[in-house]
């Protein structure tokens, strides 16, 4: 979710000192080095993997983890209920000015840029329907998309979608764009060591209210958002830590819901189809699968994704992981290898034993 250029320019650095034999294995696509992570460090990772209705792996199913973008599913959720009921119309035109509020250039891995070039040819008069605006948060992960739909949709809406979900095991979604500024905006004269301690001592009421008072401020003044103090990696790390959080076991649950095609009402449904499930545009996707969705997150910590599939036979998969305390170079290579991972789950009964009897249940 946050990616800034020090973290680019490190693992170019990364990439460049380990040159060589031993590099290019590092960095090579492989399947089983995301397995091979999740079995060696359980300390750090989560996973929960539901082939047809059975649970085939599952590892720390109910320990609290921060989310990052996955975490957008539940707004995506949140967004096509109230577009089916009528709640708000997702061809109204949104301003590109009103999304620009919240877009902190360099902080998204040039996230809400790609959207914006992608989308192009949908642009009118520096507007955009609200429906790309939805699905920029989850194909591109626009985080400045997420934070004016959390604002249009209603922060206690989306919690209380959580509770309509079932979902028991989560923490509440706040503006995570404007907890970038919490710093600067509680302790304007602190920075480093300092910071770090102050933002820690936050208790989770005061850290939320914080960004409810930030959040405006974007809104309000554009000028705002121009500085943000220290943004160090001490302090990314304080903004990744706090970020919500729930367990592998629930975003399974909820990837489940989304899968079966008998949980949402149809009106809901379609929606979501075209919000989450943007990999089924590919033609190559449509030979194999029937419907397929899924969403990311990361931040220079933190790996997580959540996804569902159904393929043309008719069976089911979904899978949750989550990866944290990543340092540079395990971050680079696991990133490389997710998506062989995630294939070889959905296509492989061989690798899925595989992963059944290492990852115990």
């Amino acid at each position: 979710m946050i990616k800034k250029i020090l973290i680019i320019g490190g693992i170019l650095f990364g990439l460049l000192i380990i040159s060589g034999a031993v590099g290019v294995y590092y960095f090579l696509p492989d399947e089983n080095k995301v397995l091979e992570f999740i079995e060696e460090h359980p300390a750090q990772t989560a996973l929960h993997l539901v082939y047809n209705d059975e649970v085939l792996a599952s590892q720390n199913a109910n320990k609290m983890m921060p989310l990052a973008s996955t975490v957008k599913t539940v707004i995506a959720i949140e967004y096509a209920h109230q577009a089916a009921s009528g709640q708000l119309d997702p061809d109204r035109k949104v301003s590109l000015a009103e999304l620009d509020r919240y877009y902190v250039p360099m902080t998204d891995g040039g996230a809400h840029q790609a959207w914006l070039t992608n989308s192009k040819k949908e642009i009118e008069n520096d507007s955009i329907p609200l429906r790309l605006v939805a699905k920029g948060m989850i194909q591109f992960s626009s985080n400045a998309n997420t934070e004016w739909l959390l604002e249009k949709l209603g922060i206690e809406h989306v919690n209380q979608r959580l509770d309509s979900l079932g979902v028991k095991q989560h923490t509440p979604l706040y503006y995570f764009v404007s907890a970038l500024f919490v710093g600067k905006e509680l302790f304007p004269e602190q920075e480093g060591d300092d910071l770090v301690k102050a933002l820690r001592a936050l208790s989770d009421s005061e850290y939320r209210s914080a960004t409810e008072k930030i959040h405006q401020k974007l809104k309000q003044d554009t000028t705002y958002k121009k500085e943000f103090g220290d943004l160090s990696m001490a302090v990314q790390k304080v903004w990744s830590d706090r970020l919500p959080a729930s367990t592998v076991k629930e975003y399974a649950s909820m990837m489940q819901k989304l899968n079966s095609r008998a949980y949402f009402s149809k009106e809901v449904q379609l929606y979501l189809n075209e919000v989450m499930e943007t990999i089924m545009e590919n033609p190559a996707n449509q030979n194999w699968l029937k419907h397929s969705g899924m969403k990311g997150g990361s931040t220079p910590f933190v790996l997580t994704k959540a996804l569902y599939a159904t393929d043309l036979e008719g069976n089911r998969l979904e899978m949750v992981y989550f990866l944290n305390e990543l340092n540079l170079m395990q971050m680079s290579s696991l990133q490389l290898s997710m998506n062989q991972f995630e294939l070889n789950c959905i296509q492989s009964d061989d690798f899925r034993e595989v992963v059944a009897k290492r990852i115990s249940k």
